[in-house]
């Protein structure tokens, strides 16, 4: 305790008494898989965080930078941590040009008040993330967590057009522009998302922003099998209609979520039925073209066979849509011990539903699918008890998932699991090929490595 006062001390001295909090109750908000940090910064500029990173060099000291902490399970336990920066007090426009749809704001700034103050001009940036009304833009960047609207305008990096960020050296560092013309040169910021500040500390992104939608609209279809959803689903493909969202519910993921909005909100209890696939879509548009969208999509749906597809009226959409984007929050809290897979794959089969279902009723587990857009797959195993019998169990079904996506041409990172299933799987990840590359990447942004040691398999 004397010693971790005593940075405190040096540190408040650099960035002042009232940026520098050890307080037992705040330190332990802040911990990450159990493990609790020495002190906590709240730097209130870009120059304070360098300081930060600085003093943290000097000292040998581990950081780890935080928005509204709503991920901060996502990754592995770190190595080691010492000092968390919360970037919360970093929340400024700094640049917008409605014009030229282009803007520049702080890493700490909550993604609701953006929205708020895009809405007045008319504009909006397509983050449609979990924990919405919380996340931070940097938080966003960092955590790399899916968008629900990224059917349409694409993940994050397709709309990051720049970024301001502090290296392992404790310099100042910025890739990209406030301008989508001016890019030139390596996007070195485009590595940051994912990252969970593992390369450096985000402390302003530069975004592409969009028009609001003159109308919109959503549906929802009801299907007996899988086989009948990923029908539905190849057919909107094929037709290239614009979804803005397209989500399909398996029957245990309906379940756990029609649970919930019977609970919270009467305009959409009863929407999901039980037993059977659930298609959700949104679009949007002028009046005509989202007129269109929909009776196209009613055609669709009855050409798989649905049982019915029913248009959304705004009062039940929202509560819907707002679930769905959300999805990552209720699926990692429907047991007392849940891995969530996030799996990407250039084409989803039909055998890969099916075995994926079975590795779970393999284990005496239950698991929960939904399919999101552009590939991208999340899939639920849900133990009853914790303990190491469950946590052994998951593990399994985690390097049988790892191997099915790799045979696929795919990809597989798990957003949120117990401690204890993280270090079971983690030696299978060191092995994976794209390892090397990963180490010399975190080498030449931190080679102190000062940034949340170990938060990325492999040490990284």
């Amino acid at each position: 305790m004397t010693l971790t006062a005593n940075l405190a001390s040096r540190l408040a001295e650099v960035i002042g008494a009232h940026n520098v909090v050890s307080a037992p109750e705040e330190l332990a908000a802040h911990a990450v898989d159990a493990l609790v940090p020495q002190m906590i910064a709240r730097p209130t500029s870009a120059e304070q965080v360098t300081e930060i990173v600085r003093f943290a060099l000097s000292e040998k000291l581990a950081v780890q930078a935080f928005g509204s902490r709503s991920k901060c399970e996502m990754g592995m336990p770190p190595a080691r941590y010492d000092i968390a920066i919360d970037m919360t007090h970093l929340r400024e426009v700094a640049h917008y040009d409605a014009g030229d749809l282009t803007l520049s704001v702080d890493a700490g700034t909550p993604l609701r008040e953006l929205a708020t103050f895009l809405e007045r001009h008319g504009q909006f940036l397509p983050l449609a993330v979990p924990c919405f009304e919380s996340t931070t833009a940097g938080g966003a960047v960092a955590s790399g967590i899916d968008s629900a609207l990224r059917q349409q305008y694409g993940p994050v990096r397709d709309f990051l057009i720049g970024a301001e960020f502090v290296d392992g050296t404790g310099q100042q560092c910025r890739s990209g522009g406030r301008v989508v013309k001016n890019v030139t040169g390596y996007d070195f910021h485009k590595v940051l998302i994912g990252s969970l500040s593992t390369l450096g500390v985000i402390t302003r992104v530069n975004f592409r922003t969009f028009p609001l939608p003159a109308a919109s609209g959503a549906c929802l279809a009801a299907f007996a099998n899988w086989q009948q959803a990923l029908t539905f689903r190849g057919a909107i493909a094929m037709k290239g209609l614009p979804l803005a969202g397209l989500e399909i519910l398996g029957p245990s993921a309906a379940e756990i979520l029609g649970a919930i909005l019977q609970r919270t909100d009467a305009n959409a209890a009863g929407l999901l039925p039980a037993d059977e696939w659930c298609a959700y879509c949104s679009y949007e548009g002028n009046e005509p073209v989202v007129a269109r969208i929909g009776a196209e999509l009613k055609q669709s749906a009855k050409d798989a066979e649905a049982r019915e597809c029913i248009s959304l009226q705004k009062s039940a959409d929202e509560p819907l849509g707002g679930m769905l984007r959300e999805a990552y929050e209720w699926l990692r809290w429907a047991s007392p011990a849940t891995v969530l897979h996030r799996i990407a794959l250039p084409q989803l089969t039909p055998d890969v539903l099916g075995e994926l279902e079975q590795f779970a009723i393999s284990a005496n587990l239950r698991s929960a699918l939904l399919i999101r857009a552009a590939g991208v797959l999340y899939f639920a195993v849900f133990a009853e008890t914790e303990g190491e019998a469950a946590w052994s169990a998951l593990a399994e079904v985690v390097g049988k998932v790892n191997k099915l996506a790799r045979a696929n041409r795919g990809y597989s990172s798990i957003l949120h699991a117990p401690a204890a299933v993280k270090t079971r799987v983690a030696a299978a990840r060191i092995a994976l090929p794209d390892a090397p590359l990963q180490q010399r990447l975190k080498q030449a942004f931190d080679p102190a490595n000062v940034f949340a040691p170990g938060r990325i398999v492999g040490g990284i």
